[in-house]
């Protein structure tokens, strides 16, 4: 292993230069500040897209919404409109300073996207988005829908018997197959989802239960999307959602920002560079977080702070962002084995169309452990009654981080600073699992 070349150089020479690297490689929690970041005037010349690629698709969802509306009719009281609360989080953020030993200067929000409508976490927004974009154009282009129509025509028979003609294929570790099943099944597509070793049991049977296909294999993310790429190649009529590639995911997860907008202004929350706004989102393979962090920088420029949070397992956004290799490296390059109870965030190679977009718009990432993780779980359940999987926990250390760097802290007023831990899923997690998961969080709290 050591001896293979990256970049032209061996592994143990990259090991022997790079302290970060080597900490990773030990499973130890690290924390990168980005020498790349730019002022986003000069960071938004580096990408393709732009503002009105995110209007459109903010504008698609809105076409939807009567659609959704009817054939998931928890989202009628929000008029088809899939988002989740914002939530202010005063007693975690004592009980992490009570944890810590440290103040935590700033005010913690939560994201709650693991409260989603649909299908329970973050991937409910670039999933779901991807596969009604597919669907509307197989609609335009056999005339059978216009932009102007009541879209909840397709929850019908006829839609559906339409839908059937076509299929879905997509990898996942969990939470983007369960979007991608959900919603495909619906409007029907026939739909398979490839996952991986680590996805759970219960996210498997609940795509069973929906009619969805679900194949299983004894290897990590990359083999479950190679896989789904293969079958897709071979069909005719099969989309496949590129989880690794996809600008639909990118921009639909990138809608997010503008709701958020919104929901900062109804609680008065200013953003600008007196109150900055610090973000912290927990990163698989990087369509989540990265589509966020555009849409959150396009609104709030460079008052908008932004971290990724990977597993000590399985950090390969930051290896890629690092070496400045994205998709060229692979954790299993530096003997790292993407094992962690964050299974939607088990991946061992970054996506390089994320990483390459967004590199100059990051203000930096960390990595947590899996203990970690589980401690942040009944903290958060015994402090603010909010019950996250694992995963979601990710983001949560960043106020650590931050708040104990002193250099980065005399940048930015961290005195008036909001911090945003984004909460990527969590409420379709069975009870009795939920119940094991804070049992093993409590058991690892000193007392």
């Amino acid at each position: 292993m050591h001896n293979k070349l990256l970049a032209g150089k061996p592994v143990s020479q990259w090991l022997e230069e790079h302290s970060l690297i080597r900490d990773m490689a030990a499973l130890n929690e690290v924390l990168w500040f980005n020498p790349g970041t730019m002022p986003f005037n000069e960071a938004i010349k580096k990408i393709s897209l732009g503002a009105g690629d995110v209007e459109n698709a903010a504008a698609r969802l809105d076409r939807f919404k009567p659609y959704i509306a009817k054939a998931f009719p928890e989202t009628q009281a929000a008029g088809g409109l899939i988002e989740s609360p914002l939530k202010a989080l005063p007693a975690m953020q004592q009980a992490m300073q009570q944890f810590y030993g440290q103040k935590l200067p700033g005010q913690l929000l939560a994201k709650c996207d693991s409260h989603l409508p649909i299908s329970g976490s973050v991937k409910a927004r670039g999933g779901i988005y991807e596969i009604l974009k597919h669907a509307e154009t197989l609609a335009f282009k056999a005339e059978r829908l216009s932009i102007g129509d009541d879209y909840s025509k397709l929850d019908s028979k006829k839609f559906h018997d339409f839908f059937s003609q076509h299929s879905i294929a997509v990898g996942s570790t969990g939470n983007l197959g369960l979007s991608i099943g959900i919603i495909s099944a619906r409007l029907g597509f026939h739909v398979t989802v490839h996952m991986s070793a680590d996805a759970k049991q219960w996210k498997k049977d609940m795509l069973r239960s929906k009619g969805v296909e679900v194949l299983e294999y004894s290897s990590d993310y990359s083999m479950a999307v190679k896989k789904g790429r293969e079958q897709a190649a071979k069909l005719p009529n099969c989309h496949f959602v590129d989880d690794e590639n996809s600008c639909d995911l990118f921009l639909g997860y990138a809608t997010a920002a503008e709701r958020l907008k919104r929901q900062l202004s109804e609680w008065d929350i200013i953003v600008d560079k007196d109150h900055p706004l610090l973000v912290y989102l927990p990163c698989g393979v990087g369509g989540a977080p990265g589509g966020i962090t555009f849409g959150l920088k396009l609104i709030f420029k460079d008052n908008v702070h932004c971290f990724f949070a990977e597993p000590t397992h399985a950090p390969c956004m930051l290896l890629g962002l690092y070496t400045g290799l994205h998709d060229g490296v692979s954790i299993g390059d530096f003997g790292i084995d993407p094992v962690t109870q964050a299974d939607g965030l088990a991946v061992g190679r970054p996506s390089g169309f994320v990483g390459r977009n967004i590199h100059t718009m990051l203000d930096g990432a960390y990595t947590v452990s899996d203990e970690h993780l589980f401690q942040l779980l009944a903290l958060m359940a015994d402090s603010q009654k909010l019950f996250l999987e694992p995963s979601a926990l990710a983001g949560f250390p960043g106020m650590l981080h931050v708040s104990r760097n002193t250099g980065y802290g005399q940048k930015i007023n961290l005195k008036n600073a909001v911090h945003l831990a984004w909460c990527t899923g969590g409420s379709m997690v069975p009870q009795n699992e939920m119940q094991q998961y804070y049992e093993r969080g409590k058991s690892l709290i000193p007392n």
